[in-house]
């Protein structure tokens, strides 16, 4: 008869420390064929069982087993605010995707819709600022988090702006007359801006913003009209840019041209949209 005697390893109520068991198991091994074995000895195989008796350490498991350390998710302040924020974002990008989708289901009117979705972009505008040396990519941060979300993409990345600010606004009930006034004054206050070396992303976003929510009020206008092509386009590289960043020369040469040749096509267009 052979005894052997080995140490366990038993986790306890979920804790991380090891205990310790002794487990003892007695064994009958013959070198019989098996065919020849008596009965006796049969029944001893049959009623083989392996008794343990595991005996819990008390006192300092983890002294005793260096080994074996404690799991911290956080390291420090720093790291929970990192990951408070990597929620925050990603509630952000949910919340859009949620919010573009029940907008093209008609579930809530433009009314409703359009402040919502702004107040999302400014929160997730603020949020990429502070997140830009640990989510350069936003993109990649969704393909990480196995996030399908295109319309919120699409929304907070390229657009940057609602979609009835994009296309026709369906909420906007202001005449004819005034919508243009407004466009006139946002094309002169972005195009001031500029000569007064106000380039910082946080300084020209929301100028073209209003400049295309303003061109998207005229209803005069085609959906294709070059003001509105040019202002998303713009947006569309100032979403790609932090808010402390700033138009180099050329973007900034390039921009006051674009403003002033649709500019030129807008004062053009009044006449014959009149007429």
């Amino acid at each position: 008869m052979v005894s052997q005697t080995w140490s366990l390893r038993k986790v306890v109520n979920g804790n991380l420390r090891l205990q310790v068991g002794v487990c003892r198991t007695t064994k009958k091994y013959s070198c019989l064929a098996p065919s020849k074995k008596s009965s006796e000895e049969q029944s001893c195989m049959r009623q083989e069982t392996e008794q343990k008796k595991f005996t819990l350490e008390e006192g300092n498991s983890m002294a005793a087993y260096p080994e074996v350390r404690e799991v911290k998710l956080l390291k420090d302040k720093r790291e929970r605010e990192m990951y408070d924020n990597f929620a925050d974002l990603f509630a952000i990008i949910k919340t859009t995707e949620k919010l573009e989708k029940a907008y093209v289901r008609d579930v809530i009117s433009a009314k409703e819709y359009e402040p919502a979705c702004a107040k999302l972009i400014a929160q997730f505008r603020t949020l990429k600022t502070t997140l830009k040396d640990t989510v350069p990519d936003v993109e990649r941060f969704m393909e990480a988090y196995k996030m399908d979300c295109p319309a919120a993409a699409n929304r907070l990345l390229v657009s940057g702006v609602p979609a009835t600010v994009e296309h026709k606004s369906a909420s906007s009930d202001t005449g004819t007359a005034v919508a243009v006034a407004e466009c006139v004054q946002h094309y002169i206050t972005a195009m001031d801006s500029l000569r007064l070396n106000m380039v910082a992303v946080d300084q020209v976003h929301p100028l073209l913003s209003d400049l295309v929510a303003s061109l998207s009020k005229v209803s005069l206008l085609s959906p294709d009209f070059e003001g509105k092509v040019k202002g998303r386009e713009w947006i569309a590289v100032l979403n790609e840019m932090a808010a402390a960043d700033e138009l180099n020369e050329q973007q900034v040469r390039q921009l006051q041209f674009d403003l002033e040749s649709s500019y030129n096509a807008f004062i053009n267009s009044l006449p014959k949209s009149s007429a």
